[in-house]
């Protein structure tokens, strides 16, 4: 069975006090759930994962990181590596973020580079991808999506998709004034689905857990989470403030 989960991205918000602050309050709560296959996952800066990775010791609370470089090791100012995320006893990181494909100017081929140096440092994949707005006017969404899919991550084995998380984010829903209706999630959650299907076979669809990253709140997770297709949350804003990130959490 294919596991629920909420991830929180926390992108460049929280300075280490707020940081270790929220994963205190999320572990607090977390600790009287029952989270029943259900996965609960946040994802500070890379200077508070160490001191976040501490404070969540021994609860529920998955820490990742939001990003990481393809190569093991060299002149790369600025950048992080896979064995330095294991090394602090991450198990988990987001990559393809919209954000990163947008404002870095991260591609198909650079993706794909980055999934096979995760997977190579024993690091599960959560992938991003999306279309933007002109891409859904278009009616070019479709498109979109399956060319991310297909150039960034089905150049994988099998074998390897025990390691994968795929995170749809409808770009054109994110901070446009547009909003994503919970059929629209689903139609293309069946279509993700559908297509990891037809390229990997049923066992490896149906295993594969699907998030929804448009606007996700506590107003409309419940009626999103409620989808077939819809495993699950990556979530922004809404991640930064414990009540409301925990509302998500007992929605799914």
């Amino acid at each position: 069975m294919r596991s629920k989960i909420v991830a929180g991205n926390w992108k460049m918000n929280n300075d280490l006090a707020a940081s270790k602050a929220l994963v205190g309050e999320l572990v607090s709560e977390v600790s009287g759930l029952s989270l029943d296959n259900t996965r609960v996952i946040v994802a500070p800066t890379f200077v508070n994962l160490e001191s976040s990775v501490a404070a969540a010791e021994g609860s529920a609370i998955e820490v990742v990181a939001q990003n990481m470089h393809q190569a093991d090791s060299g002149a790369y100012t600025g950048e992080i590596s896979g064995s330095m995320l294991t090394s602090l006893g991450l198990k988990s990181v987001i990559l393809g973020h919209s954000e990163r494909r947008a404002y870095f100017g991260e591609d198909d081929a650079l993706l794909a580079s980055k999934v096979d140096a995760a997977l190579k440092n024993n690091l599960e994949v959560i992938f991003c991808f999306g279309e933007e707005l002109e891409d859904r006017k278009s009616e070019n969404h479709f498109n979109i999506v399956g060319g991310q899919l297909k150039n960034g991550i089905f150049h994988l084995d099998a074998a390897a998709w025990k390691n994968v998380v795929l995170a749809y984010e409808p770009v054109w829903a994110i901070g446009t004034g547009e909003t994503a209706s919970a059929d629209q999630a689903q139609e293309m959650h069946a279509f993700i689905r559908n297509l990891v299907s037809e390229t990997y076979g049923a066992e490896v669809a149906d295993e594969v857990s699907i998030l929804y990253g448009g606007s996700v709140k506590p107003e409309n997770a419940t009626e999103i989470f409620s989808k077939p297709d819809v495993d699950g949350g990556l979530i922004g804003g809404a991640a930064l403030n414990a009540s409301d990130f925990m509302g998500i959490v007992t929605a799914i």
